[in-house]
Parts: structure tokens; sequence; C-alpha cells
């Protein structure tokens, strides 16, 4: 492979992505990757998306151009595989901002979960495979400032640029260790997942709900104090944790300080104490004396369900160790849920409830009849 790439093109006018996207019609292949600002912004976005195709690689800024409309066919088209490294934040993001549809996915890091590579990051596969050395530290960069560095976009147009030849290593291994048919339907199943999570504003307390060392006053006061976070990491266009960090919410909730001068003992700088504290101290008083907010009961699953599920865990672990895979690999999370509410009755009942994972179906379905306790499933 050589190392001198020449430079990827620019694409910040419709002109130029109706061009690219001329090229990428055309071809039977293409890779994608996408950066977000999730670290640097109140409402996280794309800020860039990098294609490559056997000839060049592009980097799309949307930031520049208000209509992506065009890469819709692209995604949709299942005569065009579109390749990825770690699809699902991408897919999440390209779904939320930009509505597409998808179909036709390879994910290399998918693959190499599914081969067991016990590392999986793309830095380490290229670097093992190709000896190709990427700076990861601009994983973190704000890529909503313009302009990009050099450096930026160099590291950018790597994500996709090698990805083909990783996207064929990895196939011939799926196929000589007879997993490729494993790969292929988490592949197709991507391409209809839908978990976008949006950011609602007020709501974040939530998350700490779950915590049991949380009384509900104090979880309280958590929402309280969460609230007006959120407010002000929208108005500075930051993300929430770049306010306040989660901790230091969770020890003023348990040891509500009553003036301004306690504050620092949570944890809070003087900078943070001087442009909030009285905000902070009155979302505090607030939720001292607000109506307590109500945990959400996580639904209590009927015992019988609770045992199926145990059991389908530990012999998909089991099976994981023997493979030397995790464990979803055998039997994804879905099908976890899917099994232990819906039991099957005999094989045809689990072709069924499996009919999206035929290749585990075909592998495993006796064993899993048995783990479910179903008699003659032989």
């Amino acid at each position: 492979m050589s190392d001198v790439l020449p430079p990827p093109i620019w694409v910040n006018t419709t002109e130029k992505l109706r061009t690219m996207v001329q090229d990428l019609a055309a071809q039977s292949r293409v890779a994608v990757d996408t950066e977000s600002n999730s670290l640097h912004a109140f409402r996280e976005q794309v800020c860039l998306v990098q294609f490559s195709s056997k000839k060049e690689d592009y980097l799309v800024d949307p930031l520049a151009i208000d209509d992506l409309s065009p890469l819709s066919p692209i995604f949709s088209n299942p005569n065009i595989e579109k390749i990825f490294h770690a699809a699902e934040y991408d897919l999440i993001c390209l779904r939320r901002d930009f509505h597409f549809d998808f179909s036709n996915l390879f994910d290399t890091m998918h693959a190499a979960r599914v081969l067991g590579y016990p590392a999986v990051g793309l830095d380490k596969l290229l670097g093992d495979k190709f000896g190709i050395k990427m700076d990861k530290r601009h994983q973190k960069a704000d890529w909503g400032r313009r302009p990009l560095t050099k450096e930026q976009i160099h590291y950018a147009r790597l994500d996709t640029h090698y990805l083909f030849d990783l996207r064929d290593a990895l196939e011939t291994e799926l196929l000589e260790r007879d997993r490729f048919n494993f790969a292929k339907e988490d592949f197709q199943r991507a391409c209809h997942l839908d978990d976008s999570k949006h950011k609602s504003n007020g709501e974040s307390w939530e998350r700490f709900a779950g915590r049991k060392d949380l009384t509900q006053r104090e979880l309280t006061v958590v929402a309280s104090l969460c609230k007006w976070r959120d407010r002000e990491a929208e108005r500075l266009d930051r993300p929430p944790y770049k306010v306040v960090m989660d901790d230091i919410l969770i020890t003023l909730a348990k040891n509500p300080p009553e003036a301004k001068v306690d504050l620092s003992a949570a944890g809070l700088s003087e900078k943070q104490i001087r442009l909030w504290g009285d905000m902070i101290l009155g979302s505090i008083r607030h939720g001292m004396g607000a109506q307590l907010v109500e945990r959400r009961q996580p639904e209590r699953k009927e015992d019988a369900v609770l045992r199926r599920l145990e059991k389908l865990k530990v012999w998909r672990k089991k099976i994981g160790v023997d493979m030397k895979v995790e464990s979803d690999i055998i039997l994804p999370k879905h099908y976890l849920a899917i099994l232990s509410e819906n039991p099957p009755r005999n094989l045809m009942d689990l072709e069924l409830l499996m009919k999206d994972a035929p290749a585990r179906y075909e592998k495993f379905g006796t064993q899993i009849l048995k783990t479910l306790g179903v008699k003659h499933a032989n």
C-alpha cells in the first residue's frame, strides 16, 4: 500500500455533491464514516461525512450544504454495499439528522467481533493487518469548527480509505471459519434498527432514577439541578457535563449546601460558583420543596420468563466461551427477550421467531429448544 495519498476531495457545494453522487452511484461498494460534535455541543450533529470509492476519497461538509438528500439513493440502494467501521453510531446519527434509509451494509468492526478479535478498533486492525498508523487523538476534536486542520482532514480520510482492503480480508476469514452468515444477518438487521436517543430538555435526570443510593427527595433535587443544567448547556451550546459534572450533581443532592461558600466542598470550581452559584442554590431549594418525582418502575417479568432468560444467558455465554466470542454474537440481546417471553413449542415456532437470524437458527436451534426445556428437541 502506498504511503503517499492524493488529497481528498472537499465537497462543500451542491454541484460538488452532485458530481460525487454520480461517482458513488456507479460503484458496487463505497466506504462511509461520519464525524460528529457530541463532545462540543448541546445538540449533537453530523459535521462531516466521509466517502471512499476505489479511486477517490471525499469529505462532505454538511455545515455548508443545506440539502444532503441526493445521498439517500446511495444509502438505500441494495446494489451498492456500504462499508462502515462501527456502523451503529453512524447509522443513528445519519438517521437522526438526515432521515436516510439503509440497505446492504458491511461493518468491519462487527465482522472482527464475529471472528472473536480481542481488539476491534480501526487503528488496531489497520495496524496489525497493513502496518498503517492512525492518530486517534482527533477522535475527540471539535468537528463543527471550520476550517478543519490538515491533520483532521488526513485523519478523517483514513477512516474510509482502507476499509475496502480490511473488508475483503475479514470476509475471507469469515468464510474460512464459516461465520460469514452470522455477520451478514447482523448487517441486515442493522439496516432496520432505529434506537436513536433524542435529547429531551429537562428529562436527563431520568438517567439517575435507577440509582439505589438516592432517596426520592435526593432524586427530586437531582431532577431540579438537571433541568437548570440542561437550560444553561443549551444556552451555551455545550454538553451538559461541561457545565457541571454528574458526580457533582449527586454530591449536591446528597449534601445540599445552603450558601455559596459551601459549594466548593461539592467539587465546584471558583469560576462555576461565580457564574452559576446562585442558580445552583436556587435549583437545590426548588428541589427540596418540589413535589417528589416518580421513579419509573421497570415492568416486573413473570418468574417463568426470568428463568428462561437466565437459562438462555448461561447457554449463550458457554457457547461464546467455546467459540471465543462475546455472548451476543451467539444470540443477540434482541432474541433473549423474544424467546424468553414467547417460548417456542417446537422447531417450527423457533424458526418463525428467528426468521431474521436463519444462520443462528440453523446452527443453534436444537440447543436453544433444549435450553428452554422443550421436549423432543431433536
